[in-house]
């Protein structure tokens, strides 16, 4: 862990890359997209032998499979299934929100041109669910609610299989709890799926490419949502195109702007800052405080919470690559480190929060307040956990409703002096291009007066 001036930031964060594909990490990818491409079903079960702890022959699973899980789970750890229900339904209830600021309309601009648009979902969704280290069986929730909720017809599940050939038993419990909370029944009968809802043993940069391009097993998805480690992104990244993608994810992150002004306020700087750095070595862990006394506060808490964290080895190797305190010297320039750093996380533990608000521009999510801790964000709050990472929040948001859907413009025209004007406005730009096709397809309308 650093603790570095704001003066020494610009010259530090040069040396800071973006989340980049090594080439052999591309190269490997783009053997396997090639594989599948030419062998289909087979290369999928070829590289599911390599990298995968099982290779099923057929990577489909019985929605009753979901089902099962879910009744375990209740019959085992009811608590974890209230939690995951909780959490469900605030998903949902956002989703909603966000859907409704997606609207149909037409309107008219001038007298005989009405333009206007439609909002409809795409017919199938992917979502891709990791099962390494910690099978995110959140993940499950954060995919498949928004693209219920936005109307998708068809949504996939894809994750890893385990040695019996089946996804970790929480992701099928997950996806079960995510259908329920859409009206979405797991109660298949004897078919493997519904309509809605199919479920693929599937991982890695493999299933991407099965997704991406359809297999004989796999249904061709028209978007793939979801986080995933360097060879899926590197896969999301490369097939980017022929398919849809929510964004290329990398190492998770969080900043921390605290000031000291919170009870116990380096203790929760602290614990947010190891919530993002257990993830992975390569995750990063930031603050920004007013005074280096504050910055030392915070990294003795940080060894106190390391001392007794079962996951402190990945943890602690996370602040040793990258982990950071910055000292800042005003508010302006603390807002200009955030936006710079575009983190995926921004935490402002701060009084007079408010007013840093407005200058803040680039983040995934915003969590205001020293209650408003980025682990509710990443589980239960309602917001949804995928987010832009690696600084691209400067150009992206999180997955959302509005990945599921798609904005179609329309036109329609009638007779009217606003028709004309828009008629001889395109025929004169037409002509001036030295398109003289599309000019004549507009004045092959002039007879509509």
């Amino acid at each position: 862990m650093k603790i570095i001036q704001s003066t020494e930031f610009d010259s530090y964060w040069k040396n800071v890359t973006g989340h980049e594909e090594d080439e052999k990490t591309e190269a490997a990818v783009r053997e396997i997209i090639a594989a599948v491409r030419a062998e289909g079903d087979a290369a999928v079960r070829k590289y599911a032998a390599l990298f995968d702890k099982s290779s099923p022959q057929r990577p489909e699973v019985p929605l009753s499979e979901a089902k099962r899980a879910l009744d375990e789970l209740r019959a085992n750890d009811p608590e974890l299934t209230g939690a995951l229900e909780l959490a469900a339904d605030h998903i949902k209830r956002f989703s909603i929100k966000q859907k409704e600021q997606f609207a149909d309309f037409e309107y008219e601009m001038e007298k005989g041109l009405f333009t206007g648009q439609r909002v409809i979902p795409v017919e199938k969704a992917a979502i891709y669910v990791p099962a390494g280290r910690f099978p995110l069986f959140s993940s499950v929730l954060m995919g498949l609610i928004p693209a219920f909720c936005a109307g998708v017809e068809e949504a996939l599940l894809a994750s890893p299989p385990l040695e019996d050939g089946l996804p970790d038993r929480k992701i099928l419990a997950a996806a079960a709890i995510a259908a329920g909370s859409a009206g979405v029944s797991v109660n298949a009968g004897e078919n493997a799926h519904n309509g809605r809802l199919r479920l693929f043993a599937i991982g890695g940069a493999q299933a991407i490419a099965a997704l991406a391009l359809g297999t004989e097993l796999v249904p061709k998805a028209d978007i793939i949502a979801g986080p995933g480690n360097k060879y899926v992104a590197a896969a999301k990244r490369l097939l980017f195109g022929e398919v849809g993608i929510d964004f290329v994810a990398g190492p998770t992150d969080v900043l921390v702007i605290a000031d000291g002004s919170a009870e116990q306020a380096a203790n929760l700087a602290a614990a947010d800052m190891l919530a993002q750095a257990e993830h992975d070595p390569d995750a990063r862990a930031r603050a920004l405080v007013p005074d280096r006394v504050f910055a030392e506060q915070i990294e003795e808490a940080l060894e106190r919470r390391l001392a007794s964290l079962s996951t402190a080895a990945t943890a602690r190797a996370s602040l040793d690559n990258g982990g950071i305190i910055i000292v800042y010297q005003s508010r302006e320039e603390a807002i200009r480190i955030a936006n710079i750093i575009a983190p995926e996380h921004l935490e402002l533990q701060i009084s007079g929060a408010a007013e840093w608000i407005p200058g803040l521009k680039n983040y995934g999510s915003l969590f205001t307040g020293a209650l408003s801790a980025e682990v509710l964000g990443d589980y239960s709050a309602g917001l949804n956990h995928t987010l832009p990472t690696s600084g691209s929040a400067r150009f992206s948001g999180g997955l959302s409703v509005r990945h599921f859907l798609k904005t179609l413009t329309t036109l329609r025209c009638v007779p009217g002096p606003g028709f004309e004007q828009a008629r001889q406005a395109a025929e004169c730009i037409a002509m001036a291009e030295g398109l003289a096709g599309h000019a004549q397809s507009a004045a092959a309308r002039s007879y509509a007066l």
